[in-house]
């Protein structure tokens, strides 16, 4: 089965090129189309897609609200936000929303398709131009809320779990080998009860273990 998408931007031009790209890419399927927050959730719960490509700044009540309500609506509907801001204060936003992965539209011929299979993966996606500006200048040192059930080392790797660091980059990224990120990352995911790297995204918004 293909994996069916609706589309969401307030500019039918990206759509229809939107739209033709992800048509011609094997294994998608653009079911539905919205111009506006509003008609977003409409379509979305009118065709349950297993995503919605969502702009941020579209009319009416926009994208993170739109994001929060197909969430409660269509929880096993995955929310991927496109969109021309860059800026990490939206990407926090949009994760605690709900979305499971941000892009920006310089990027779409080199990224969609990649942030897609992402995030149908249960992984989240974000733009690699944003995962530093996430982790700003705290790596490594644990916040109040966590330091009683991590170590400090896991409060360093769970940050970078949470901008989207392999454990393959994290291994690198601290010196230490890939088995002992994944160590850390079990350990990290045992002690907060969390199952997915969204959910542990969502924790660490929360948590505002990333700024």
């Amino acid at each position: 089965m293909p994996t069916r998408i609706v589309l969401a931007d307030d500019h039918g031009v990206l759509r229809a090129g939107l739209a033709a790209l992800l048509n011609a890419e094997p294994g998608f399927e653009v079911v539905g189309e919205a111009s506006s927050g509003e008609e977003a959730v409409r379509v979305a719960v009118e065709r349950r897609p297993d995503l919605v490509l969502l702009d941020v700044s579209m009319p009416g009540i926009g994208g993170l609200e739109a994001t929060k309500l197909l969430k409660e609506k269509l929880p096993r509907t995955r929310v991927l936000i496109l969109t021309m801001h860059d800026e990490s204060a939206l990407v926090r936003q949009a994760i605690a929303a709900g979305a499971c992965g941000y892009i920006v539209k310089r990027a779409v011929d080199s990224e969609l398709i990649n942030a897609i299979h992402a995030v149908e993966r249960g992984e989240l996606y974000v733009h690699p131009a944003l995962t530093r500006a996430l982790l700003g200048d705290r790596s490594g040192t644990p916040h109040a809320a966590e330091a009683s059930a991590l170590t400090k080392r896991e409060c360093g790797v769970l940050r970078l779990l949470a901008v989207g660091y392999t454990n393959r980059q994290i291994g690198e990224e601290l010196g230490v080998s890939v088995r002992t990120a994944e160590t850390h990352r079990a350990n990290i995911m045992d002690k907060l009860g969390l199952k997915s790297r969204v959910d542990l995204v969502r924790w660490a918004v929360r948590e505002h273990l990333i700024d």
